[in-house]
């Protein structure tokens, strides 16, 4: 049954780290330009990009099994004591059109020593290099190959801003076709509309730090490509609440200096009044996908409740 309210404040106020680790990212260059124009200058002129590699560490911390889908890399950890009772299918962020970035690994050993769970990492192409198709492509035969060996129910679909929008854009497709479902969805920080077009996210932009309306948008232009950017095929926000009704209990974690917070509170609600048990918890000032700043309070936070949603 879903829970009593559909959004739980979780930190009422930022922890020291977390405002420590704020600054200095307002110090730094900047993941995504913060215009349109930049955006798509650097993206006109960049060299193909290279997923972060994984820590050597790995592979004493944890069992490690390298493998391929759709002739790309996947990754797959399991804790030290072998594979965990759940599988999660874990999604990067990075705008669709970035590779894997060094603060993901440190997110994904968190999940796994926190949850004790397996995580299936996809190094998946990128936009423009590669067509928003390859991606999908691949997160479906990487889902169907974990089928083959875990019961579906015990896989979780989980991923990062983008990556949030992927596996939530899985579960969708599944649930069309009459599939196998996995039994949860966790989405940190979803990109759930590519157009940004709620007016209330106006409010919220001079307080994050990493992302922008325009830039946004210029991205979303480029990974929709000829589809409607604000077709529910691409900004998964607006799929039909018959639809949202077959998805599984839905757990979405969100900063309130993130752009994304916006929809995230649109989207919880919407699959509530769908019949899905589905919860927003969010954090005073946290900034865009801040579970991966890992040593925080507020990261410790979103790693108990994932343990806590996974043993309900």
């Amino acid at each position: 049954m879903p829970t009593d309210t559909a959004t739980e404040l979780r930190s009422a106020k930022p922890s020291l780290i977390l405002r420590g680790v704020k600054w200095l990212m307002g110090l730094g260059k900047p993941v995504f330009p913060h215009t349109a124009e930049g955006f798509r200058q650097r993206m006109a002129n960049r060299r193909l990009p290279e997923d972060a590699p994984m820590p050597d560490k790995f592979r004493r911390d944890f069992q490690v099994a390298d493998w391929e889908a759709e002739g790309h890399r996947v990754v797959t950890i399991h804790p030290k004591g072998g594979p965990g009772a759940w599988h999660m299918l874990y999604f990067h962020g990075g705008g669709f059109v970035q590779p894997m970035f060094k603060v993901h690994w440190p997110l994904v050993a968190a999940m796994v020593k926190s949850c004790g769970i397996s995580v299936t990492v996809p190094l998946y192409p990128v936009v423009p290099e590669a067509p928003h198709a390859a991606q999908d492509a691949m997160a479906d035969a990487v889902f169907a190959a974990l089928a083959e060996h875990h019961d579906p129910a015990r896989i979780i679909l989980n991923g990062d801003s983008a990556g949030g929008h992927m596996a939530l854009a899985l579960a969708l497709r599944l649930a069309r076709a009459g599939a196998p479902m996995p039994g949860k969805l966790a989405l940190f920080a979803p990109w759930l509309d590519l157009t940004l077009a709620d007016p209330a996210i106006k409010a919220v932009e001079p307080h994050d730090i990493m992302l922008k309306i325009g830039t946004l948008r210029a991205c979303g232009e480029m990974v929709a490509g000829t589809r409607d950017p604000a077709s529910a095929e691409v900004s998964p926000l607006y799929t039909p609440g018959t639809e949202l009704a077959l998805l599984p209990p839905t757990r979405i974690w969100t900063g309130r200096h993130d752009l994304f917070i916006v929809d995230s509170r649109s989207f919880a609600d919407r699959l509530r009044a769908a019949g899905v048990d589905a919860k927003l918890y969010e954090y005073e000032a946290a900034p865009h996908v801040f579970m991966a700043i890992t040593p925080t309070r507020e990261a410790r936070d979103v790693f108990a409740l994932l343990k806590d949603f996974l043993a309900s």
